[in-house]
C-alpha cells in the first residue's frame, strides 16, 4: 500500500479537518440551521474527511447566549440532538476551547460521556502555562488534543520555541501552525514548518495548518505546508470563514489526490447550502480590506467593521490602518 500511494502521489498520514461550523460560525454569529448542520455532517462522511469541528465551547457566563446560536457553544447535548452519536463513521468529531474563554473544567467532561473525539486548544504565547494545564485536563479526560498557537506572525522566534518546546511536553497530539492575519507567505511558510516540524519529530507528534486568506494565499501556504511535512490541513467549504476566510475545502480535496477523499459531496454540498448562504447576504472572502490587513500584519477586526459598514472608501481605510496622512 505504501508503494502504491507513493506511486500515486498521496501522504496517508494526512488528516482534513473541516472548520466550517467554527471559523465560519465567526461570520454569522453562529447562527447555522440545523438542517445546514446535519448536510454538512453527511457531506464530511461522503466527502471523507476525518475531522469536523463542530465549534466552540464558550463559557456560557461570559457570552450572551441569546446573541449566539448554539454552535458558538457546541454542547454534547446539542451535537446528540443534530448530529447524534456518530459512532463508527470513520469521521471524528472535534470542537475548538480558547483559553481564557472556556471554563473547560466544568465544561468538558470525560470522553466516556461525549460524542465529541479531539479537543482544540487555542492559545497566544503568552498563555501557554494555561494551554498547557488544558491539554492536560483534555488528555486525562480521554480525548485527542491539538493546539492552535494563534498570531504566529506576531511572535519572535524565541518565544515561538519556548512555547513549542513547553507545550509539546505535554500530552498534545499535534501542533497548528496558524496565520491569523493572513499576512504569511510560502517561504515563510517553509521556515516555520521547519521549526515546528523540529519540535515535533524530537517529542513524536504532529503539526497542522490553519491559513487565513488575506492576501489570497492560503491555498498556497497550505500546499507549501503539506510538501514540506505538515499533516493535518484546516480546511473550510467555500473558504468559510472570519473576515478574508480560510483554505477552500474544495480546493484541498482536489489537490489531496487521496482515493479516500471525494470532491463530488463537496461541491454539492457548496451548491446546496454555502452559495444560498451568501446569496442570503452571509458575509467572508477576500477583498480589498482584509488585503490591507494581511500585508500589514493586523488584526482584521477594523476590515470586518469596515465591510459590515459598507463602507466603500479604500484610501481613507488604507490611512486609517497605516496612521499615514496621504
Amino acid at each position: 500500500m505504501k508503494e502504491l500511494s507513493a506511486l500515486m502521489g498521496y501522504r496517508e498520514s494526512i488528516k482534513v479537518l473541516d472548520a466550517t461550523l467554527r471559523d465560519g460560525g465567526l461570520c454569522n454569529d453562529f447562527f447555522f440551521k440545523d438542517e445546514f448542520v446535519k448536510a454538512l455532517y453527511r457531506a464530511n462522511l461522503r466527502a471523507g474527511v476525518d475531522y469536523m469541528e463542530v465549534g466552540y465551547r464558550a463559557d456560557k457566563t461570559m457570552f450572551d447566549v441569546d446573541k449566539f446560536g448554539k454552535w458558538k457553544f457546541s454542547s454534547d447535548e446539542d451535537i446528540l440532538d443534530v448530529i447524534g452519536e456518530n459512532k463508527d463513521t470513520g469521521l471524528k468529531l472535534s470542537i475548538m476551547a480558547d483559553v481564557g474563554r472556556c471554563n473547560y473544567r466544568e465544561d468538558i467532561r470525560p470522553k466516556s460521556e461525549s460524542p465529541i473525539d479531539l479537543i482544540r486548544v487555542a492559545t497566544y504565547v503568552h498563555t501557554i502555562p494555561e494551554c498547557c494545564a488544558m491539554i492536560n485536563d483534555a488528555k486525562k479526560k480521554g480525548y485527542e488534543v491539538s493546539c492552535n498557537i494563534m498570531a504566529v506572525s506576531n511572535a519572535g522566534e524565541k518565544d515561538v520555541r519556548c512555547a513549542l518546546d513547553m507545550i509539546f511536553q505535554t500530552d498534545v497530539d499535534c501542533i497548528y501552525i496558524v496565520d491569523s492575519y493572513g499576512s504569511l507567505y510560502p517561504e515563510q511558510i517553509q521556515r516555520i514548518s521547519a521549526l515546528y516540524l523540529e519540535y515535533a519529530e524530537k517529542f513524536g507528534k504532529k503539526v497542522g495548518i490553519h491559513a487565513h486568506n488575506n492576501q489570497q494565499m492560503a491555498f498556497a501556504n497550505t500546499i507549501e505546508a503539506i510538501g514540506d511535512g505538515v499533516d493535518w490541513i484546516d480546511a473550510t467549504y467555500l473558504g468559510m470563514g472570519r473576515g478574508a476566510g480560510n483554505c477552500s475545502m474544495e480546493n484541498v480535496i482536489g489537490f489531496l489526490r487521496n482515493p479516500k477523499y471525494n470532491l463530488y459531496p463537496v461541491i454539492k454540498f457548496i451548491e446546496e447550502y454555502m452559495e444560498p448562504l451568501k446569496a442570503d447576504g452571509v458575509k467572508w472572502g477576500y477583498d480589498i480590506q482584509y488585503l490591507l490587513s494581511g500585508l500589514f500584519n493586523q488584526h482584521p477586526r477594523d476590515a470586518i467593521r469596515y465591510t459590515n459598514e459598507n463602507r466603500t472608501d479604500l484610501t481613507n481605510f488604507y490611512k486609517e490602518i497605516t496612521m499615514q496622512d496621504i
